[in-house]
This record gives C-alpha cells, structure tokens and sequence, in this order.
C-alpha cells in the first residue's frame, strides 16, 4: 500500500510515522529525538551532543535525499562518531529506530532504496572482568545480612564454585568434617564456612541447603522442598537481588556486584 503524496521534508515524514505507532509520550518524543538527530548526517552536518541534542532544531532535508547515493556514506561517518559519545544500546536502539521508518517509508513508495543496507553499530568491546580485592570481600563479610546470606556467600567465595551448583546443594550432600561436598573431592570450603554451616543448618538432615524465608508454594517439586519447615529452595534470581542490593553502598559505581563476582574473587584468590 502507498501514499498518494509523498512529504517533501524528513521531519513532516517523521510526523507521519509517529502518527501510527502506538507509543506513550516518554516513548514517542525518545523517538522523535532519534530520528530528528540522523537530520544533521544527511546535510554533513554534526548533530548537537548531550542535553543539547533534545531540544535541538534540526535542519530542514528533503526527504528524497534519502535515495541520494552519498547518503550511505554519510550515515555510515555518522554513525562511527555517535559510538565515541553514545553507549552500544543507546546507538543500537537510534539506529533500530531509523530502520523501522525507513522501511515504512519504502512500504509508503516515499523513498525506493536503504541507506542503512549491511551498515550495523560498532561492535562494543568487551567489558573487563571486575575482581573483587580481598579488601572488598572484607567488606562484604562484614555486612549486617542474615545468616543465609553470609553463608551463601561464603561458600561460593570459598569454594569457587558455580553459582548454580551452591544454590543447588542439599544438605546431605554435605560433608561437614571434612569440609566439602560428598563425592565432589574439588569442591571445599574454609573456616568462614565451617563456623556458619552448622547454624544454618540447626535441627535439619536432609532437604535444600539454602532456603527461602516463606513457605513453597503446592507446584514445588519435593526435592526443593524442606520437608521440615516446608520452605522452597533459594532461587537464583532471588540470591541475586540480595546481594547486588546489599552490595550496593560499597560498589564505587554503586550498582552493586554479582553472584559471579564472588567465585570470580574466589578464584583469584585461592
């Protein structure tokens, strides 16, 4: 299906486009910001950085220099500069948002061709792996959490070990005397651990190791399941929120760490 009348200005084709997307205000002016910022390229142009480039006026183009051969070219220099400012989600959404418009453009018989055609983003480069100091696991250990939390992270820092086998431990898999896993010789734990697990483990034998604070819900299967309190197992996600929450007043960028950071440390460190 086509328009009878193709908009002679980029920005009246945005307007048009917009019109027949169902977005929210925050979503839609986001949009209209990315879209209104590949004007500046088209026209050899630098767009405005930051702040500045919200409630920029963007130059006048006409639509058809989309078709334009240089066009290409032009977006591809764009591009390349847009990744020294903009994080690699930022310019992969910008860049996703010209596509949708410019394919319903094509669909409308406004433009013919793809400027954007084998053009992708830079690809970002990969994020170097945080070790957490033994100064920092210091910290962590001294942090006011619950008694299943020190021993949950202690045990994935002293063993080293997947996050996803301590979760799944049960607490017959356990060879307290011997500090280690039953039949998993590798798989030890220090003194921290030592002095938490038989507090945790207080008045039971068998069933998960680590539990959650409520009772399982009738769809968990029995072995996630203590038979003693009837709680479910920890879940990943849930072991996950804990610690990045409570790690967040020490993470100098304040996000706070992971799970991961924890076997990551231990590894280094022992």
């Amino acid at each position: 299906m086509t328009s009878s009348s193709a908009p002679v200005e980029y920005a009246v084709a945005i307007d048009h486009y917009l019109a027949t997307l169902q977005l929210g205000e925050a979503s839609r002016r986001v949009y209209r910001i990315a879209l209104a910022t590949w004007a500046w390229p088209l026209v050899c142009r630098t767009p405005p950085h930051g702040k500045a480039r919200r409630g920029a006026v963007p130059p006048i183009v006409p639509l058809a220099l989309l078709d334009d051969p240089g066009t290409a070219q032009r977006l591809r220099a764009a591009l390349s500069e847009r990744a020294a400012t903009a994080d690699p989600r930022t310019l992969s959404r910008e860049l996703s948002i010209l596509r949708g418009a410019l394919a319903w453009w094509r669909i409308q018989g406004w433009i013919q061709g793809d400027p954007l055609q084998r053009l992708r983003p830079p690809a970002a480069p990969a994020p170097t792996p945080t070790v957490l100091s033994p100064e920092q696991m210091a910290l962590i250990f001294e942090l006011p959490a619950g008694l299943r939390e020190q021993t949950c992270w202690r045990l994935l820092y002293e063993t080293a070990a997947p996050v996803e086998r301590v979760l799944a431990l049960d607490v017959d898999d356990l060879d307290l005397a011997r500090r280690r896993v039953r039949g998993t010789p590798a798989m030890r734990w220090g003194a921290g651990t030592a002095r938490l697990l038989p507090l945790l483990l207080l008045g039971r034998t068998s069933g998960p190791l680590l539990l959650t604070q409520r009772r399982a819900g009738p769809a968990t299967p029995p072995r996630d399941r203590c038979s003693v309190s009837g709680r479910a197992r920890l879940s990943y996600r849930r072991a996950a929120e804990l610690f990045t929450a409570a790690t967040s007043s020490l993470d100098p960028d304040g996000h706070g760490w992971t799970l991961r950071h924890l076997r990551s440390a231990g590894l280094a460190h022992h």
